[in-house]
């Protein structure tokens, strides 16, 4: 069976579509688009669906049995497929459109997000790559990572975005907790900035927990991402990232969310998803203190994998 991932060049966006195909059993063809002038400006409010509004890989046939699109950019792309397949193709798309849920075979939107309707699979958080498998083979590809105390805390640092800040007093205040954590267990950090990260908070906080059990992965080589993942007895995650929120609470290893700085007082769609996982028992606040506790690990990737299985079964 063929399958395209359809997405505009967004990483943590392209893994959501990544992450139900494999839990398909599928490997898929990755498609990355984007939209000429005027159409980036149009889209997704006004139909115009037609090859000359595309940029970036080719939208040709053979067409695929599965379309799984994700992004705003690529909501035209993947009606245009639809229309060009004669309707064949399967469309799936993961977020909220802001469009009618209609123009989709499947859309899957997070619990936190309004849309509903009869095609509509809604998922605790979102859906993503990680699978006992792969955090199976991050323990094999990093080794290593075996050799540091236990418990080992993986922590992932975001950045700033639309909804935080990422001050250098916030920084020094991180740095301190996890300083405490070292000090109160005996264990060990796994650290990884994002591309998000400002280069002096990285800095900042590379200096500050220097040490053997501590590892600061400084952007050069394979990435660690999943054996950081795959090693850790628990994870720490900045609060300003939904991707890393919902990959970490998919592991089943207790997940501590780091406060970074909200820029509003207002009630968010990603404070919803983080209270939404806090009363699932996925996620505490960090505040340098360690336990370890069970809960029912996220299967939201598997979730969509499964009503596109019964759907192509109809």
């Amino acid at each position: 069976m063929n399958l395209w991932v359809v997405t505009e060049d967004l990483k943590g966006t392209q893994n959501q579509c990544v992450g139900v195909a494999e839990a398909l059993g599928i490997k898929p063809v990755i498609k990355t688009i984007g939209l000429n002038f005027p159409w980036k400006q149009l889209s997704p409010y006004i139909g115009f669906e037609r090859e000359s509004s595309f940029s970036g890989d080719a939208l040709t046939a053979p067409w695929p049995d599965i379309v799984i699109a994700s992004g705003r950019k690529s909501i035209a792309a993947a009606r245009y497929i639809k229309k060009q397949s004669q309707g064949r193709s399967l469309v799936v798309y993961i977020q909220d459109p802001r469009i009618s849920p209609k123009n989709f075979d499947l859309v899957a939107v997070p619990q936190h997000d309004p849309t509903r309707g009869q095609n509509v699979i809604v998922t605790t958080a979102t859906p993503n790559r990680i699978s006992d498998t792969l955090l199976e083979q991050g323990r094999k590809d990093f080794p290593e990572f075996q050799n540091y105390n236990s418990p080992c805390l993986a922590v992932l640092i975001g950045g700033v975005s639309q909804a935080y800040d990422f001050s250098l007093e916030r920084a020094h205040i991180i740095a301190a907790q996890l300083k405490s954590f070292l000090e109160t267990t005996g264990g060990s950090l796994l650290i990884t900035a994002s591309r998000r990260t400002p280069p002096h908070i990285a800095l900042v906080l590379q200096e500050a927990l220097k040490g053997p059990q501590t590892f600061f992965w400084d952007g050069t080589g394979d990435n660690p991402y999943f054996g950081f993942m795959g090693h850790a007895d628990a994870i720490a995650v900045t609060s300003d990232s939904a991707s890393m929120l919902s990959e970490a609470a998919t592991t089943g290893k207790p997940v501590y969310m780091i406060p970074l700085d909200a820029r509003s007082s207002k009630k968010t769609r990603l404070v919803q998803m983080q209270e939404n996982l806090i009363k699932a028992d996925a996620l505490k606040l960090f505040d340098g203190s360690y336990a370890k506790w069970a809960y029912e690990p996220l299967k939201d990737a598997q979730l969509v994998a499964n009503a596109i299985e019964k759907k192509l079964a109809q």
